[in-house]
């Protein structure tokens, strides 16, 4: 008998839940809503935790060979001095574009798996298919459907640009200050790849020019990123974390990715748990002839994991951008570097 799955957003956990349930012979059906896979945006570490996802649905491999490796990266002050580095090839990650990540774990999928230009249907027009899979986004209306509306995300009190700039760059850098932050690191595509990242009201709007002047007394490669900076080749967008939610499970129906754990991005663990999750449920799925029980392991599973990185991310995004414990925070970060 032939297992069916509704998955419910075709980004980065929907495409590889659906490869998962795809090569073990379920039916997949991906509904999303864009016309097309993206050809523009910004770079994700995948780290090793997400390259043993992409290994277990083969496409591991060729995140490696697109994906530019990172051994070393450095923390900064404004100035440019460096509060700590971290260099440990026992964890190497890799960097690579969103568009170039959904295209790899497109591109195996059967023909009219994925229904682009098609919102999602209701849960309730579903009923025939043995699992649904919510991995529609931080705005899940599956999570809505399933638990109403008390577990929208929140705002965690900062806004963030995210872009990439021609050149070359072979190292990560982050340079923290009080209520602010710059990253620097390595894309695909011979660019570079930016972010930044300001504490303010929800609904900033600040552009290019505000940039330039908000980081314009920082260090001299923020500077010349923001100088070649464009504004069509950048993003800007408040930043949400979830709620703890009761469950990731209810019925048939599972949540993954964002629709279960957004999180700050300040660990960049947020695609990467996506892939996780994806593969987790995936192996439930295909482990246990009951769908209930297999949901119910993958909760026991992923939940708690999701919920500390929350935390975690939270924590991490409170010590890059705080405005007293610098010193605290300085030598918290060499004792971190010299255990790596």
């Amino acid at each position: 008998m032939t297992h069916s799955a509704a998955v419910l957003g075709g980004g980065i956990g929907g495409l590889a839940v659906a490869r998962y349930l795809s090569r073990a012979g379920w039916h997949v059906e991906v509904f999303e809503r864009a016309e097309t896979l993206p050809t523009s945006g910004t770079a994700l570490g995948m780290w090793p935790q997400a390259l043993d996802a992409l290994d277990a649905i083969d496409a591991g491999d060729r995140v490696r060979a697109l994906g530019s490796p990172q051994h070393r990266g450095s923390l900064l002050r404004p100035d440019g001095s460096v509060i700590g580095t971290i260099d440990n090839r026992n964890r190497t990650a890799f960097l690579l574009s969103r568009p170039a990540l959904l295209a790899t774990l497109a591109e195996a999928l059967p023909d009219g798996t994925i229904s682009f230009g098609t919102p999602a249907p209701t849960l309730d027009a579903l009923t025939d298919r043995d699992v649904v899979i919510g991995a529609d986004g931080l705005r899940s209306p599956t999570r809505r459907q399933l638990f109403g509306e008390k577990f929208e995300p929140r705002y965690v009190g900062a806004t963030a640009w995210r872009g990439w700039v021609p050149g070359h760059r072979d190292t990560v850098s982050e340079t923290w200050d009080t209520d602010a932050l710059f990253g620097i690191t390595p894309r695909d595509g011979d660019l570079v790849n930016w972010f930044a990242c300001v504490r303010t009201d929800a609904g900033h709007p600040g552009g290019l020019h505000y940039l330039r002047s908000r980081f314009g007394n920082w260090h001299a490669d923020v500077r010349a990123v923001l100088d070649a900076a464009t504004p069509d080749a950048m993003l800007h967008h408040d930043l949400y974390e979830s709620p703890a939610l009761p469950s990731y499970v209810s019925g048939n129906a599972a949540l993954l990715g964002d629709a279960a754990h957004a999180m700050a991005p300040n660990l960049g663990r947020g695609a990467c748990e996506a892939l996780v999750d994806a593969v987790a449920l995936g192996r439930f799925l295909t482990a246990d002839t009951d769908i209930h029980t297999a949901l119910r392991r993958y909760d026991r599973a992923r939940r708690p994991a999701t919920r500390r990185l929350v935390r975690g991310s939270r924590a991490m995004s409170s010590v890059a951008m705080t405005g007293r414990l610098h010193p605290l925070r300085d030598l918290s970060v060499k004792l971190a570097a010299s255990l790596a």
